[in-house]
């Protein structure tokens, strides 16, 4: 299950409504989707989303190696 809430003052604080048991294991994951961080406006991989491009290449990931520095093809190497 998946609860939200924010840190305040040091203290993960959840989302009011959120009730958990006494002595509940919990795992504290940053969410850089979500609002930005203190940290994440200087963070580079946090913006990658917003440089990535269409490139209309349907291949590229197979075949990047290709397209970077002229190796065959992944489909030519056969």
């Amino acid at each position: 299950m998946v609860y939200h809430g924010r840190v305040k003052d040091g203290t993960v604080v959840l989302d009011p409504g959120v009730r958990l048991p006494e002595g509940a294991v919990v795992r504290v994951e940053l969410d850089l989707a979500g609002e930005a961080s203190a940290t994440s406006g200087d963070e580079p991989l946090s913006k990658m989303a917003d440089l990535a491009v269409e490139t209309g290449i349907p291949d590229l990931a197979t075949n990047v190696d290709h397209y970077l520095y002229g190796h065959p093809k992944a489909s030519d190497a056969g």
